[in-house]
């Protein structure tokens, strides 16, 4: 198997959530109605991290949740018992500008399944998208608002997001098979 090859290091990742953080703040002049909600599992890392730099951006605190969507795919039936995720919306979606958060944007079904989860707590405003990887290759019309970093790939390619977190420290790479 060929070596992984390093497509972001710790400071390329953060440089890249920094931007993504004023690019929400850009698009989003009230800063009090955006929340932001991490998808199980690599979206959740992120979401808290974004939450801390928009929180410095507009001096209140950005309120973060976490969404599993195991039950919400539309590939239930050909997945293993599936590994549930706690989640967690200690707050009203009503109204406000959704920001799902995830690593990587690979053919769209995650979002589609977080969409129809975030339908069970309220209805949003608005959903935006941010994604630390676009990596192509999408089944479905979703595209993402806010990007780290475009990755084209390979269906055979695998991206691995590895955040100190869950890792022990920060890197994506890029495998091929």
């Amino acid at each position: 198997m060929p070596e992984p090859i390093s497509i972001l290091d710790g400071g390329a990742i953060q440089r890249a959530l920094t931007r993504i953080a004023h690019e929400i703040a850009e698009r989003n002049e009230v800063g009090k109605e955006v929340v932001l909600i991490g998808i199980q599992r690599g979206g959740v890392p992120l979401a808290h991290r974004l939450s801390t730099l928009l929180s410095s951006i507009w001096s209140h605190n950005v309120p973060t949740g976490t969404l599993d969507v195991s039950m919400h795919r539309d590939d239930l039936d050909r997945r293993a018992a599936p590994n549930v995720q706690p989640t967690v919306i200690p707050f009203d979606v009503s109204g406000k500008t959704v920001v799902l958060v995830d690593d990587v944007l690979f053919s769209g079904r995650t979002i589609r399944a977080a969409m129809d989860a975030l339908n069970d707590f309220g209805r949003p405003k608005r959903i935006q998208l941010a994604v630390l990887i676009d990596r192509g290759h999408r089944e479905l019309p979703i595209k993402a608002d806010f990007v780290g970093k475009n990755v084209p790939t390979a269906p055979s390619e695998n991206i691995l997001v590895r955040l100190s977190e869950t890792a022990g420290g920060d890197g994506v790479v890029l495998e091929r098979k």
